[in-house]
């Protein structure tokens, strides 16, 4: 069972990639997206939290399968706040780069209360919220940036 734990925490191993696992596990969300992004809003949702439920268990079951605290190879939190950033963005590349570009730069930088969640909330669950939230920051720059510059 740790092997599957590890699998999906992992991002199918994605997290193992040398420097910068989050970017990876990013990517691996936009692969993902690609394949998602032709279903309607209901179902795109309950799969995003479908993922977040079981990355919640399976980021927490790696916790204590490495011992230590929101180990960097688990990227499944990476890869549900890119899906979150990328919900409803239009099928055009700039609007994609723009998603990548703002959650990995709100999920570094950590804005209020993205830090507050990193530094309070643990164990599986908190590996995932704070990601959660870089991603709905994500979202929400990506709609207003693509509404402005397409009216």
């Amino acid at each position: 069972m740790d092997r599957l734990f590890m699998f999906i925490a992992t991002g199918a191993g994605t997290g193992y990639l040398p420097k910068a696992p989050g970017t990876w596990g990013s990517l691996l969300g936009v692969a993902l997206w690609f394949g998602l992004r032709h279903l309607g809003p209901a179902s795109y949702v309950l799969i995003i939290a479908a993922l977040f439920l079981v990355g919640a268990a399976c980021a927490g079951a790696a916790e204590k399968i490495v011992d230590h605290a929101d180990p960097g190879l688990v990227v499944i939190d990476e890869i549900v706040g890119q899906l979150i950033a990328l919900t409803a963005a239009p099928h055009h590349p700039l609007a994609v780069l723009a998603a990548f570009l703002l959650f990995r730069l709100f999920d570094i930088l950590k804005p209020f209360p993205v830090g507050w969640f990193d530094r309070h909330i643990h164990g599986g669950l908190g590996i995932m919220l704070d990601d959660v939230i870089a991603g709905l920051y994500a979202l929400l720059l990506v709609q207003i940036i693509w509404r402005l510059a397409n009216p």
